[in-house]
């Protein structure tokens, strides 16, 4: 019996999730690349794919006549104002294969910055249980860690593609243009060259390395002191744990709404709103607790967790269900004062989103306020496994949504579609985050022993 209790203890991987998740990354990889060799290379490729859009089977033939004519028309004298709509034609055509370019990248944007952030809004989520002394949550520390354990592989993958951006890989920011703040070049844009004292590569940059340093350090040494307190005869590590834990939480918040300005909210530099630091930060927060209720009840499938209750559940379905509510207040704040104000300058991010991004854009909200609230709001339901998982999987889907909204409009336009390249971005990342996560859950035991409230924790029901 005692032997059983132990190997209970301590998960294995098991080879058919471990197989699961290889097959995602592949399938994942090979999509990626696809999307990226797929991509237009010149603005006669465009000329092409806007053609056959147009035209359909005759686009084509269309192209090749109207090539023709414009040879013709090169060799005859042309007017000034068809120099300039010839100039204007060029100018939309390069506009249209940058947004095609960036459609491969943004995919990965997206995808890459999302599941990182689900670890970041778990990590958010430990330290506050940690400041809170909450006597519930112990038994869920190792899910939580496992979690967590994910943050590391995609800081580095983010950092890598910020970097790539800088050396003008894509164009997913258009302040990082060559001549956007050179008043002498036809690229001179005063509102970006105004802002360019904060919106410079290398301070960016800096800012950016300064906090996924920042929260893996809290992630290795929390994680550090809650193993080091399972083999103390004292709360010494408990309270180091509580000490570094309050003072993440400080430079989370602040480091929190920076990263929502550098990385999201200046891809369109044009706009600004003060309420975005939080908008972010309910999606990615509400995300973590969902995917914390996910790996738990997997985990309770498999006959693990013995001392995780549907008290236990009932509580994560609650913070699920309270964190949809709360994002929901701030989308239609963010959204109400904005449009009922009706500035040029700010009411254009939703006039887009609302026009070319219609579907998504109200689907986000069906998915992270309407479907929640109609399944979580009763008492009962939140006990049930299989309303978990249904409620969890449209919920981060939802949000998954939410930030496809927030970067695509101002990486592709109109040019947007969820093909292979999105989707398959997502197979790599959720096959990477599956594999880090459940690797690291099998690294230690799944009952953190020492901790001050375990006992409490263990036997929490209501």
């Amino acid at each position: 019996m005692l032997n059983k209790l132990i190997v209970l203890d301590m998960y294995t991987f098991s080879s058919k999730l471990k197989t699961f998740s290889i097959i995602l990354m592949a399938v994942g990889i090979l999509g990626i690349a696809y999307g990226f060799l797929n991509a237009p290379k010149d603005i006669h490729e465009v000329e092409n794919i806007l053609a056959a859009e147009s035209h359909g089977g005759h686009g084509e033939a269309h192209h090749e006549e109207a090539k023709a004519e414009g040879a013709h028309a090169k060799a005859e004298h042309v007017s000034a104002a068809e120099v300039k709509e010839a100039a204007e034609h060029e100018e939309h055509l390069t506009h249209v294969l940058h947004q095609l370019q960036n459609k491969p990248w943004a995919a990965l944007y997206v995808a890459c910055i999302f599941f990182m952030l689900i670890a970041m809004g778990t990590l958010a989520f430990y330290a506050i249980q940690q400041v809170a002394q909450a006597g519930w949550s112990p038994v869920l520390f190792r899910v939580m860690q496992g979690i967590t354990a994910y943050l590391p592989v995609g800081s580095v993958i983010f950092f890598v593609i910020l970097v790539l951006c800088g050396l003008h890989f894509n164009h997913i920011f258009v302040w990082l243009g060559e001549h956007v703040t050179d008043p002498k070049h036809a690229d001179y844009d005063e509102i970006i060259a105004g802002k360019s004292g904060y919106l410079n590569f290398g301070f960016w940059i800096a800012r950016a390395a300064v906090f996924l340093i920042g929260w893996n350090l809290y992630r290795h040494y929390s994680r550090k002191n809650c193993l080091e307190q399972d083999e103390a005869n004292d709360n010494a590590s408990y309270k180091k744990n509580f000490k570094l834990s309050a003072g993440f939480l400080v430079f989370f918040i602040v480091s929190e709404s920076i990263m929502s300005w550098d990385w999201i909210m200046s891809i369109d530099p044009h706009w600004f709103s003060t309420l975005f630091g939080w908008y972010v930060f309910a999606s990615f927060f509400v995300s973590g607790i969902t995917m914390i209720a996910m790996v738990t009840v997997y985990l309770k499938s498999r006959g693990y967790l013995e001392f995780v209750s549907t008290s236990h559940i009932h509580d994560l379905a609650k913070f699920m269900f309270g964190i949809s509510i709360f994002w929901t207040y701030l989308w239609f704040s963010q959204f109400m004062l904005i449009w009922y104000a009706d500035i040029p300058e700010e009411v254009t991010y939703f006039v887009t989103r609302i026009n070319l991004y219609n579907l998504p854009f109200f689907g986000a909200v069906v998915m992270n306020f309407v479907f929640p609230i109609l399944i979580l709001i009763n008492t009962d339901f939140k006990r049930i496994t299989w309303v978990i998982v249904m409620a969890g999987i449209v919920i981060l889907a939802g949000h998954y949504i939410d930030f496809f909204n927030m970067i695509m409009p101002g990486t592709v336009g109109d040019q947007w579609f969820i093909g292979i390249p999105e989707i398959s971005s997502v197979l790599f990342f959720l096959g990477l985050f599956i594999f880090t996560v459940f690797t690291a859950l099998t690294k230690t035991p799944l009952l953190a022993k020492r901790n001050p409230y375990i006992e409490e924790s263990k036997h929490f029901h209501y």
